[in-house]
Order: structure tokens, then sequence, then C-alpha cells
């Protein structure tokens, strides 16, 4: 006996013997009835009490074997009764014992076939379930997109394009508040911040990855709810709503900073025509364009027809980043501010976090692009996690640095509006950001309008007229509250204080600390949580003072 049948011998001593020794029915076919092969394993017969078999001693009972271990014939399957494959199966009827076989006819056979078939009782005449249409048939129409269907078609990303939607959306408005940022919080102080800050993103965005991965989820809001139940739920809701929120009041801010300056610039008389003095207006400037450019790009209910105009973004932020380099060396001495006093450290450290947190924060993305990639794994995430924040801090630093050296104490919430009015390439900058924020304010709108929708009906339809009202009361709540301020940095503090703080520094780490055993990690995320918080209350209580005063430092003058 071979190696391997002695294997199969020791694990398998009982397997076929152990099964009763019951000949399956002969097999016809669609012609004539075949004989099943001749095979069939050897009867087992216990010998007699002095019987000897194989000259082994009286009362040995041989041990019974697979009918893998016993030997066969060449050409003999190792199972001939178990499983059999004909070229024509024939199949049972479906009423049991009621009836003969049937054979199923394939094709127009059963079109000409005219009664039973030669040596069958009855034959199937017709296919069976002829009213159910194949999957193919029914989904494939003109409008069918392979997409909506099967996960596996849907487009994928490599390193390089998820890094380019990563970066993308975190340099986004607020990388304009930096400059300001320094000023709040000192030189040095706002350095060592940026640099610490975005290392501290730069793991909670990781960390929300993880969580999913803890928790079995698909999304941050329903790890959120994983973990703290319906609390969690309310909590992130509303971070992701005031963020969004909060982005729409600063985009308002920034056209009314900057279309009106490019216009009066380009064309002085406007200020003296009538009715198109309005153009030169702060205020009407915001009216006109927000409803007559974002409102009606907010009423689409697919975030996908707006993916041509977002890409305008990045274009606009590399444009103004450029801009404040170079035209710093031209800013006049009159509005060049002084560095004494913010060199080393100043009083607005919190807010200075709020700005810069405002900046960073894409965490609601951190899944969405962690499933584009081809190869979704935890390393190659973390890679693209690694270049888009270093590129953002290199990014967030040079225009930081370049804005403060230049304008020092004097530095405003919108940096660009430190530069004079007839500068050129400071007007094409501004026009640039101006335009992109008429199309990026929709996005906004649609993140607040589904965080709606999904908190107070998420098993409801899409219904018209709820989308018309939750889209109009957005755009006109944040089209007001911008109106009222012309305070970039105020805008940056609040919001950045607030949402920002909740999705970067608190959601995430508490969530690790939900669902994780106790390390080194889960400290570090304690840590974390309890910097936020803090961050949370002080800036909150020194930003509503502030907006309180008549007079609040760096505040832009409002046309």
């Amino acid at each position: 006996m071979s190696e391997s049948h002695q294997l199969l011998h020791e694990h398998h001593n009982d397997d076929s013997d152990s099964e009763p020794e019951i000949s399956p029915p002969e097999r016809t076919t669609r012609l004539s009835p075949q004989p099943s092969p001749a095979s069939s394993r050897p009867s087992s017969t216990s010998p007699g009490p002095d019987a000897r078999p194989n000259g082994r001693p009286n009362g040995y009972t041989p041990k019974r074997q697979s009918s893998f271990a016993q030997p066969r014939p060449p050409g003999t399957p190792r199972t001939p009764n178990r499983v059999r494959f004909d070229d024509d199966p024939i199949r049972r009827s479906m009423n049991g014992n009621s009836g003969g076989d049937w054979i199923e006819l394939e094709g127009d056979d059963y079109m000409d076939s005219n009664g039973y078939g030669e040596g069958q009782e009855r034959v199937q005449r017709l296919p069976l379930l002829t009213g159910i249409e194949a999957p193919s048939v029914t989904v494939a129409t003109e409008d069918f997109d392979p997409e909506e269907y099967l996960e596996s078609a849907r487009p994928r990303s490599g390193m390089r394009s998820a890094f380019m939607n990563m970066a993308n959306s975190i340099i986004g408005a607020g990388i304009i508040g930096q400059p300001y940022a320094f000023r709040n919080a000192g030189l040095i102080t706002g350095t060592v911040l940026l640099i610490g800050l975005t290392i501290t993103v730069d793991w909670t965005i990781r960390l929300i990855v993880i969580n999913s991965k803890l928790s079995g989820t698909d999304s941050f809001q329903a790890t959120v709810e994983h973990c703290f139940g319906k609390s969690g739920l309310v909590a992130i809701s509303l971070a992701q709503w005031l963020f969004a929120f909060g982005g729409m009041v600063a985009f308002c801010v920034i056209v009314g900073d900057t279309i009106p300056r490019v216009l009066d610039a380009l064309f002085p008389s406007l200020a003296d025509t009538n009715f198109l003095w309005l153009l030169t207006n702060r205020r009407a400037i915001i009216i006109l364009l927000i409803l007559g450019v974002s409102y009606p790009l907010s009423l689409y209910r697919d975030i996908a027809k707006l993916a041509k105009a977002s890409g305008l973004a990045l274009v606009s932020m590399s444009i103004i980043i450029v801009t404040v380099v170079t035209q710093a060396f031209r800013v006049p001495a009159e509005s060049r501010g002084q560095l004494r006093g913010g060199i080393l450290i100043h009083s607005g450290i919190f807010e200075a976090i709020g700005v810069i947190s405002f900046a960073f924060v894409c965490h609601h993305n951190s899944l969405l692009i962690y499933g584009s990639l081809r190869k979704p794994t935890i390393d190659r995430f973390s890679r693209v996690t690694h270049y888009s924040t270093g590129i953002s801090l290199v990014a967030c630093l040079i225009m930081a640095l370049s804005g403060y050296l230049t304008f020092g104490d004097k530095t405003l919430g919108n940096v660009l509006n430190n530069f004079p009015n007839d500068n050129l390439m400071v007007n094409i900058a501004r026009m640039f950001f101006g335009l992109n924020m008429l199309t990026t304010l929709p996005l906004e709108a649609f993140v607040c309008r589904e965080v709606m929708n999904n908190y107070w009906f998420p098993d409801e339809p899409y219904q018209p007229n709820r989308h018309l009202m939750f889209t109009t009361a957005l755009v006109i709540s944040a089209m007001s509250l911008s109106l009222l301020t012309c305070d970039l940095g105020v805008v940056f503090e609040l919001f950045g204080a607030t949402s920002a703080c909740a999705l970067a520094y608190i959601l995430p780490p508490l969530c690790y600390i939900k669902l994780s055993k106790r390390s080194y990690q889960t400290y570090i995320a304690m840590v974390v949580v309890a910097f936020g918080c803090a961050v949370m209350a002080i800036s909150v209580v020194k930003t509503m003072a502030k907006m309180g005063s008549n007079t609040p430092e760096g505040t832009s003058q409002c046309g």
C-alpha cells in the first residue's frame, strides 16, 4: 500500500462502509439506456471465528478500508457509485412519484417534438419558468451603467489620484487665513502650531479608517453611531453640518471681498453709473451672485454635476500662493505692519488653532478616498495621507510666512485684502478665488442638505419640495450671516473652534478609545481629546467676545 493510501486509510478508515451499500438506479440517455459502469466496491463479509485471513491469528478482524485506499483496475473512477456525469442528463420529474422521467429540450427542439421522446414516458415540451427575464435582459438598456450594479465596475484611483483628491480637499478656502493665524499666535508659535496640528490631523485622518475597520462600518457617521448610539449620531451630524455651513458663510464673505474690488479696479467709472454701481457694492454683489449663480447650482440633486466646476479650485489656490509670494515685495511701506511683539508668542493662540484646523479638516472625505484606491490597504492610505498633509503643510507655511512677514500686525483675515486695489496680478487672483467660491458653495450646501435628510428623513424617498425648502433655507441663511460680518478671520475662528475641532481632535480619538484595547496610543488619544475640548471651549468664548466688540482687530473694511 502506498504512502498516500496509508494516510487516507488512517484519516478515512470508515468513509465508505459507514454508508449503506445501495446501488443507484440505472441511468438512461435520450436515445437509449446506458448501463452504469460495472465497477462497484467489493462487499465486505466478516470472517468466521476460525478463519485466518492473510495468516493472521484467530479472532482478528480486519479494519474497514475506504474506497480511496482499495486497489482498482486502471481507468476505474475512485467513487463510481457516488457522482456520475452524463453528456445528456435526464432529469427526474418535479412531481415526485406521480410520473416518469422528462427531458429538457434546448433551442427549437421542443417546437419540433410531436410527443413523447423515444423510450420516454413523457417529454417536457416547454421551458420552465418562462415569465422570468434574465438579468442581462433586465439591465441591458440604453441607460445601463455597470457602475450602478457592480462594485468592481466603479472607477478606482491610483496613489497619485488619491493624493490629488485629498490635497485638494485640504488646500481650500482656509489657506487664505493662515497669515491671520500667525498674526494671532506669533511667528514662532504659529509655525510650531502649524507643524504640530498637521501631524495630529494626519494621525486622526488615518484613525478614521482604523475605527471603521474595528467597528465594521463604512462611514464616519456610522462609526460614531456604533460607538455612542443616538448621542453619537447627533454629535457627528451637528459637527459635519456646522463645518459645511461655516464653509458656506466663509465663501459668501470671500465673494464680497474679492469680486467688487476687481470690478472697481477694472472699471473705475462703475461707481458713478446708475444701477451699475451695485456691482462695486459688497452686499449687493453677494446677493446678486449668490442668488444668481450659487443658488441654482445648489439645487442640483446629484453632486457629480458639480465636478467640472470644482476643477477650478486647485488652479485658483496655486495662483493665490504665487501671487502672495511674488507681490509681497511690491507692497508700499504704508501698507506694511510691524512684527514687534509678535515674533515669539501672541495672545490669540486658541483663535489661531481654530483657523489652522478649519484649513486642514478633510475627515469627512477620508473613507471615500480610502475606498477609491485600487488596492485599499492601511499602508497605501497612510502614504497618501502623509504626502497630502505634507504638501498642504508646505503650501500653508509659504502662504503664512509670506503674508505675515509682509503685513505684520495689519494682517487681515483675507490676506488678499491687504494688497492695493490697483495690483493687476492680485486682482486676477481675487477674481479666480471669488469665482471658485461661487462654484464651491453648492458642494457645502449638498453636505448640509444630506446631513439633514439622513438625520430627519433617513428612510424616506426623495421629495422635490423638501429638497427645494432645505436648499433655499441654507443658502439664504448663509448669505444673511455673510452680510452681517465682513471679517473672514472671525468666521474661520468660530467654525474652526467648534466643528473642525470636533471632527479632527475629539470624535476620531474618542471612537478609537471606545473600540481598542488600552495601549500607549489610547493614552495619546485621550490627550488629543482633552486638547480638542479645551481649544473648543476657550476659542468659542474669546471669538464670541471679539464679535460682540465694536472694533474687532483685524477686521477688513466692509464696502
